[in-house]
């Protein structure tokens, strides 16, 4: 079965997690400079079957689009373009680095360890994936 990529997209880091192939479990993968993603996609997809791609969106608390979005957008488009058999899901990424600080805190990991701001972007797309997977898919 394939898997599942999700996508915690920032200008300086894109965080990423991956299902497991049963689709069970989500789990982060890593973290790459948003110039280098699609590479890192096409060396991936070389070696593991993709269903789709899980975007988060990026939202105020209003509901209005946050001041990154044209950014996540733009690599919504390549994604699209590159890779245009795989479809793309977006799913609300409001709260999803509070709540990966929130994880990190509570992980026991050490002070210098919880400082790492990738670990940040990994467990939001972990979070972003995990909140789609629950979500009844028709």
């Amino acid at each position: 079965m394939p898997r599942i990529l999700a996508f915690d997209y920032g200008t300086k880091r894109v965080g990423i997690a991956v299902t497991d192939p049963l689709q069970i479990i989500a789990t982060g993968l890593d973290n790459v400079h948003p110039k280098d993603i699609i590479e890192y996609l096409k060396k991936y997809l070389l070696t593991e079957q993709v269903e789709a791609f899980v975007i988060g969106d990026p939202k105020q608390m209003d509901g209005s689009p946050s001041e990154s979005a044209q950014h996540i957008k733009g690599f919504a488009r390549t994604l699209k373009k590159t890779f245009p058999d795989i479809p793309q899901f977006w799913v609300d990424e409001r709260f999803t680095s509070k709540l990966a600080h929130q994880t990190i805190l509570q992980s026991g990991l050490k002070k210098q360890d919880r400082k790492d701001k990738s670990r940040v972007d990994t467990i939001a797309a972990t979070i972003i994936l995990q909140y789609f997977m629950e979500q009844p898919r028709l």
